[in-house]
């Protein structure tokens, strides 16, 4: 658990951070759009990019910390031995899902915008940065499962 702790404090500074620079450049374009009058540039793709992020990391660190939503009707009425049950069929969906979509999947769309050679039209940066989030969102939620159906069995 200790691991586990430390992925959990690293995630949440770093959404901390992505979520402080997102406001700060969203305040940026306000300033530049309303008191300057030539809006900037940059900041609507910055803070998109950065929205993807936060939402991303933001739905792997929920997952960890089991705060994620849920309908709990079945298992509420259930033994808790049915209780272990699903939960267990829960996690091993999730983390099905997590390798076939967020890994798999994400691996493949960070590695066709990296061999296209695609861009960002105002800042320049590589979409494959962009698309990291996804399979590396993926890999978090797959070992905060396992870990979660270590502490069951």
């Amino acid at each position: 658990m200790e691991l586990r702790k430390k992925i959990d404090k690293i995630l949440g500074n770093a959404l901390i951070v992505i979520m402080g620079v997102m406001v700060i450049n969203v305040l940026w374009q306000v300033f530049t759009r309303f008191v300057m009058g030539t809006p900037s540039s940059f900041t609507d793709e910055l803070a998109r990019y950065l929205m993807i992020w936060l939402g991303i990391l933001g739905a792997a660190y929920v997952s960890g910390r089991n705060m994620h939503v849920a309908i709990d009707v079945l298992p509420l009425r259930s033994s808790s031995k049915t209780q272990k049950k699903i939960k267990l069929l829960v996690y091993v969906l999730i983390i099905v899902f997590a390798l076939l979509a967020m890994v798999i999947g994400g691996s493949r769309l960070v590695y066709i915008t990296y061999i296209l050679d695609q861009f960002s039209p105002a800042l320049q940066m590589p979409l494959a940065v962009v698309y990291a989030a996804i399979p590396l969102s993926g890999l978090l939620i797959i070992y905060y499962k396992v870990s979660d159906i270590k502490n069951i069995l």
